[in-house]
This record gives structure tokens, sequence and C-alpha cells, in this order.
């Protein structure tokens, strides 16, 4: 039975193998030879107008022209393959997990051949009989100078489009062409970015030629390389830095950035954000626990009931059964997540606003009327009642109607829901479906705003900003960016680079235009296209489209970068041994481009990307070794305090001497701050101090020259009075002793003290207050006291020197005695401070119970 339960085993394996391998091979017939058809790039036609290009004619459309919408024809039924074999999505639970790993080794095992290597296409390859006629029209149409034609020719060469295999050398030479023919603004930022990262060894990188293209194309409306340029200007790339000219080069992107985001259905287009940071996916540059997205503040420390470590699937399968067992929480976050979409989920419309439908009836009745009073029921009604109404308002998912967007944002606004009364505030502003009234309009906003509304908080400054009130327009701009409002962050840039009530600020408006139009992703950025390459495994794809972005100045495309062209992940690498590993193409092999890349990520505060510049530093990657370089590398990240391998390394260059001086007190010192910084790194730290000291002990009974390891006692500060006095009340366990902090850290603490009462701790505070209130009386009391003794002897030598002035020179003695009597006549021998028997206060005196 357990043989024959084998042998079907291995039938289905075999099967499935089979399966996979004939789908292979049908992807890779002559009608899609090579991977897939890509789109050009974000935001820009296949093929631009003629008008675009320079080749409209007044006469009607020429020949070429005619040939050129012949090929897209003929195109058409060349769409993309999407077969999935190389994916990079993993999947989630046994089953997701299973198949990627099965697909993984069937590729290995079958798929893993050498790389082609032919981006410069010095090897003809054979296209497919549609793409063929193609290329053949394309040719004949460029050989009478169609920029259409020759538009379209270098896109396909360089991206891969419609399945025609790669080739830079002809891409580039094409560009060329089109940008001597008319001086195109695409071309001319193409031939930009193939001078600035040299990308296929076609031409030899030169940051000056790089500038001057983009330049070029930036004046003629290119807003790629309008961010491009503005980037070079602002970090000093191929240029000297300069903040006025990065100022005018972002404010002409961030103004198109707010003209697109204001446009659209009512409230402004809404932005997806797709740049994002491919090794967070696997824990950072150096893994799970040892890179600073995973690691110390930032680790995710959820425990083994929590759900910090699910995964996305996980959790909207939880939501959906929690909603399903009438959870209302549930339901609204399955209905936002719905609507608002995220980068592993499509927005669905009509599926958000199902749900936000099952949570409004639960308070709601179709009149109006509410159904019964319950607080949680009521805040989420109010939440979903917004969001339905914002549908309504924008016409998405169904069709506009202001009348119907009133009624659900009236029935939020009796709960206070800030959104609702955000959308009310925007109808009266703009006069949709009501009466356009500002003031009404600045009423909402400000009831918003008061509960931290960023689109409200922008409305109200810019309404106070048109009364000319700057400082209150700004202190709500401010409030609105901390949220990321794209709005908030432009008026701030306008402000500051004006100079509108307060001195001009050219770093502060670049910083704030930088931001305007790096959110605005969809208008010049490459993301998305970079993104579903890299998702369906096909890198080589991916890399020069995040390459466009990383060069345009965005920090996760350069970080994205450095991370596809890293190769050094581990000292003792065996890739090279190892047969079934997947081999690299050389467009993946630039240690140079991988260390630029590194170098401009840590420039924009990327903690993980200084210790990888470090290390390229320290191992010679890309660049000649320079120790020196290396040891400044981490202790730049080191002085942060949040990344474990920065602090590490610094300590392994201390002992070993490289790049520092060697010093082995130094190095304890750096490993033991590497185990404070994060705790995971308990074991690598543990083992290098035990060998450090092994080789500390060593230099020191060997009279080393090396600085050892020595006990470093604790500073002694000579206290004052008041010093210890102020410590004495700061102390909040004056009676403890020594007692250290976990003494009751093995159970919790008794409901009282044995023999006592709860208030036993509070008992001690109100006598010792009574206790310092006795002491400064008594204190005072001593000093009335010897101020009025004082006075009496004062009083006396006075006394005297009139009394030796008045008796002859050679009597001194017994005038002083005569005159000593004199004073003291009628008083007591004691100095008065008793009053004698005869004293009219003597019998006042016996009664306060002092025997004189």
């Amino acid at each position: 039975m357990q043989s024959r339960l084998l042998q079907l085993t291995w039938l289905a394996i075999c099967i499935f193998c089979i399966t996979l391998r004939v789908g292979a091979l049908d992807i890779l017939d002559d009608e899609s030879e090579v991977q897939d058809q890509r789109p050009n790039r974000a935001g820009e036609e296949v093929l631009p107008a003629g008008a675009q290009h320079g080749s409209g004619e007044n006469g009607g459309r020429s020949q070429a022209s005619f040939m050129v919408s012949e090929v897209l024809r003929v195109l058409q039924p060349l769409q993309p393959s999407r077969n999935g074999l190389g994916s990079n999505d993993q999947g989630t639970g046994v089953v997701g997990t299973t198949l990627f790993y099965a697909k993984e080794v069937f590729y290995l095992l079958f798929m893993n051949g050498p790389p082609t290597d032919d981006h410069l296409g010095k090897r003809p390859r054979k296209l497919s009989k549609l793409l063929s006629q193609a290329v053949t029209l394309l040719e004949a149409a460029a050989n009478k100078h169609d920029p259409d034609a020759i538009f379209l020719l270098a896109e396909m060469n360089f991206f891969g489009n419609y399945t025609h295999p790669r080739n830079f050398t002809e891409a580039s030479r094409r560009y060329h062409e089109l940008a001597s023919l008319n001086g195109n603004s695409s071309a001319q930022h193409m031939l930009g970015f193939l001078y600035a990262t040299g990308l296929g060894g076609v031409v030899e990188r030169d940051q000056a030629k790089a500038l001057m293209y983009h330049t070029f194309a930036a004046m003629g409306g290119s807003t790629r390389s309008q961010m491009t340029t503005a980037y070079r200007h602002h970090t000093g790339v191929g240029t000297p830095r300069n903040c006025n000219e990065a100022a005018r080069w972002y404010k002409e992107v961030a103004d198109r950035a707010v003209a697109h985001s204001r446009s659209g259905p009512p409230g402004g287009q809404s932005h997806q954000r797709d740049a994002y940071k491919l090794a967070d996916e696997h824990g950072g540059v150096y893994g799970e626990g040892a890179s600073v997205v995973s690691s110390g503040m930032y680790a995710n420390k959820g425990g083994p009931n929590s759900d910090a470590h699910a995964a996305f699937d996980d959790v909207l399968e939880y939501l959906d059964l929690m909603s399903r067992k009438g959870d209302i929480k549930a339901t609204f976050s399955l209905g936002r997540l719905n609507y608002e979409g995220s980068r592993t989920m499509r927005r669905n419309l009509r599926t958000a606003r199902a749900y936000f439908m099952i949570v409004a009836r639960k308070y709601w009745q179709k009149d109006g009327s509410v159904r019964e009073e319950d607080q949680v029921v009521a805040k989420f009604a109010s939440k979903s009642a917004g969001y339905i109404g914002r549908m309504f308002l924008r016409g998405e998912g169904m069709e506009q109607s202001f009348e119907k967007a009133l009624t659900w944002f009236k029935r939020g606004i009796k709960n206070g829901d800030a959104l609702c009364q955000y959308e009310m505030g925007l109808m009266h502003l703009h006069g949709y479906g009501v009466r356009k009234d500002a003031l009404v309009a600045a009423d909402y906003f400000k009831a918003s705003a008061n509960q931290d509304f960023a689109s409200s908080q922008v409305n109200l400054g810019k309404l106070f900003l048109d009364q000319g009130d700057i400082n209150t327009a700004v202190y709500w701009f401010d409030l609105a960016a901390r949220h990321g409002h794209i709005e908030a962050f432009y008026h701030l840039a306008e402000i500051n680079n004006n100079g509108v009530g307060r001195d001009r600020s050219c770093g502060m408006a670049t910083a704030y235009y930088k931001l305007v139009a790096e959110k605005a992703e969809s208008i010049h950025s490459s993301f998305d296209e970079a993104n579903r390459a890299y998702d369906d495994g096909d890198i080589e794809t991916s890399l020069p489209l995040y390459m466009m972005a990383a060069e345009q100045g965005y920090e996760s495309a350069q970080a994205n970068v450095a991370y596809i062209l890293d190769e050094y992940t581990s000292i003792l690498s065996l890739d090279s041994l190892l047969p079934w590993k997947k081999q690299r193409s050389s467009l993946l092999r630039n240690a140079v481009l991988a260390l630029i890349y590194w170098t401009r990520s840590a420039k924009q505060s990327n903690i993980d990307s200084m210790v990888k510049m470090g290390d390229y530093y320290l191992r010679g990657y890309g660049i000649e070794a320079d120790m020196e370089k290396a040891a400044t590398c981490y202790q730049t990240a080191a002085e942060t305090h949040q990344s474990a391998q920065a602090l590490w390394n610094l300590g392994w260059i201390h002992e070993n001497g490289i790049g520092v001086e060697q010093d082995f007190h130094l190095a304890k010192r750096f490993y033991d701050q590497a185990l404070e910084t994060n705790q995971e790194s308990y074991l690598p730290v543990k083992l290098a101090l035990i060998k450090l000291r092994a080789r500390s002990f060593w230099n020191t009974i060997t009279n080393g020259k090396v600085n050892s390891i020595r006990s470093e006692p604790e500073p002694k500060k000579d206290w004052t009075f008041s010093d210890w006095l102020t410590n004495f009340l700061e102390d909040p366990r004056p009676y403890y002793g020594d007692g250290g902090e976990d003494d009751y850290a093995d159970g919790p603490l008794p409901d009282g003290m044995p023999g006592g009462d709860d208030d036993y701790y509070d008992d001690i505070d109100e006598s010792l207050v009574e206790s310092f209130i006795i002491i400064g009386l008594a204190a005072t009391l001593a000093f009335l006291v010897y101020y009025r003794n004082q006075r009496q002897l004062g009083h006396r030598r006075q006394t005297e020197e009139q009394t030796g002035q008045a008796q002859p020179q050679e009597q001194p003695v017994q005038g002083a005695l005569v005159g000593e009597q004199q004073a003291l006549q009628g008083q007591q021998a004691d100095g008065g401070f008793f009053p004698g028997a005869d004293d009219p206060n003597y019998g006042a005196w016996i009664a306060g119970g002092v025997v004189h």
C-alpha cells in the first residue's frame, strides 16, 4: 500500500513538472520569444502624437504617418504573456509557500541556463512574423525622418516593448537621431539617462553631458528631466550645488503636481503611493533583525498570540470572519481597505460601498431615523456615512449625486464626524448642490480641523491666506504637513520661496517643493511599471525603471537599484560554486553603480545604505579599498544609535586596527553599545567579546602596545550640602538603601505593607515634609537669637567707647569698669534674657512653666 502511494506521489510530481515545462516552452516560442510586452514609462503614451514630436504636417497625414498607424494595428495582437514562473511573490500559507518553492526548484533544475547578456545587440535574434512586419514598416517610416517611427523603434529596443529583444546600442542610436532631428524632449531625457548611468556600456558615464541633455529636456517641458535637473542642482551631482536652480525646477514640477491633484472629481485626485523599498520586504538590507528597519525601536515585537507577524491576506481573512460574526469595526475596516486600496490590494469601490452600507444600516433606518443609541455603532456608522457621501459626491463606483451626498453628510455631522464636516465645507465652498458660502464652509472646516483632519486644515489655511492672515495660515499648514498633505507642503514652499510674512528661505522652499513633486508619482515616475516587473520576476526590466526614478531623486528608488545590483550579501558567498544557483546577467553585475546609489541613498538619511557604503570601501567593491572612509561611514551610521550593525562593525575595526588605531577597550565599548541598541545581536556580540577579552588578556601579560580592556570606575562628584539636599529630596526611594529595582520583579507587590495601611508611603512623604518645616523654624529661631546677641554686643562696645572718652586717660581700666556698671545698670547679671522677680513680666514668664 505504501509503495503504491509513493508511486502515485511521484506520478503527480512528474505530471506537475511536465505541465510547467510545456507551459514554459509555449512561452518561449516564436510568437513571444523575449519576455513580456512592457509599457514605456509612467504617464507617457506608447506613441506620442505627431505634433508632440514634431511630425505633424499642415497638409494632412503623410505616408510615413500612415505606416506608423499601420504598425500600431499590426502590434495589437502582441499582448504580453504573464506566466508567473519567475514571480517574486512568495504567497502566504502552506499552499502558497509550497507552490513558490516548487516553482523555484523547477526553474533551477530545468530553466536555469546561462544568461544571454545580449543587451548590445551583438547577436541578431529571430523576430516573430508579425513583429518583423511591424519593424520593417517602422524602419521605412524612420528612413523618411518620421519622428514617431524613430521614437517607437527606440522605445522597443530599450524597453523590449511588444516582445522586441532589447538592444541598447540601437536604442541609443535612435534617441540620438530623434534628438538631433527636432530636439525631442523625450529623446533628450533618455540620452541624459544613458550618460548618467552608462547602462549596458553603450556610452561612457559622463555627468556633464547627462546634465546638459536633462537641462535641454527640462526646458522642453519634460517633467522627468525637470525632476532630475532639480535633484542634481540640489545635491551637486555633475554640477556645484545651486539652491535657486533646484528651487526653480522643483517648483515647475510642484506646480504641475498640485494642478493634477486639484483636477478630477470634487476633492481632487487620490494619490496612490508606489514608492517602497524592496529590501524592507525581507527585513532590510542585512535581513530580519540586523537592519535598522527590523531591529531596535523598529523591531516587530508582537507576541506569540499577536497578529503583528500576520500576513496581509491573513489579516483580511480574519477581518472577514469577524465581519460575518457581526463585528462592526471589522466591517468598517474592510470597507476602508477596499476604498483606499494598497500596494497588495486593488481598490474595489463596489465592495467598499457594500461594507459601508452594512455598518450604516446598523444605526440608521431607511427613513434616516436612529435604530438605537449606541456610541460605538454611532461612531463607525458616522464614519461610514462620510465615505458613502464622499462616493456620491465624487461619483466613485456609483452615479454622482450631490443630493444624496448631502443627506449622508448631514447624518454623520450629527455625531461630529470630521470627514462629513470637511465634505460639507467643501460643498458650501464650491457650491456643490448647495448655496455657495465661504463663511459656512469655514465653520465646517474649523470644526473638522479641530479634530486634526488634514484636508480641513489645508482649506482653512487657504481661507486665512486669502484674507492676508499669514501667521494663522502657516499655523494650519504646519498642522496639515504633519500628515503629509501635498497642498500643505506646496503652500509652505510658496510662502518660503516668496518670503511672504517672513524672510525668504531657499533651502526650506526647495525641501518643500521636493516633497510636493515626489507626492505626485503618477505624473513622472516609473514605480508602477518597475514594481510590476519586479513582482513578475523580470529584474532586468525593473532595473532601468527603478534607475529612472533614482535619477529623479527618490531615495527609495536609489535604495532599490543598489539592492538589486548588490552581489555582496555574505563574506563566505558560495553562489559561484553552486551549479543550481540562479545566474545573473551582466546588466545586474555592476558594483560601481551599486556604490553610487548606496551613496546617494545614504545622503538622504538611509542608515543601512551608509553601512553598506562602509562595506564597499572596506572590501574594495567597485572602488579601491579605503579603510579610513569605511571607518567614517560606520562612525556616521553609528552616531544615530539605531544601527547595531554599524556599532558592531566599529568594534571590529577598532579590535583589528583597520582604518583606525587598534584599541581593545574602545572596541569593547562599541560591542556593548551594539547590544544595547539591538538585543537580537546578543550572540554575535557575546562571541566577539569572548574573543576580544582573550586577545586583551594576552596583550596585557605580554606587555603589548594595544590599549587593553580596563575597568572604568564610576566618577565620584564632590557634592555640596545643597547638592546633597536636592538629590535627597528628588530620590524616589530615600529609605530603601541599596535595594535594586528588581527586588519585587518576581511577583506583584502586596496590597499593603504588613502591619500597616495602604497609605504607608504617603505617611512617609507627609512626615518628611513636616520634619523639614520644623528644622527650618528651629534654624530661624537660632538665627534670631544669634542676631540679638550680636546687637547687644555691639551696643556694649559702643557704650565702652563713649565712657572711655569721658574719663581721664591715666585711669582707663577704672573708667571702663565704671562705664560698664553704668551701662549695665538696671539689668540682670545674665544679660537680661530672663525677667527678674521684680519685673512686671515675671508672673507671665512663670505661667509659661519655666522656673527661673
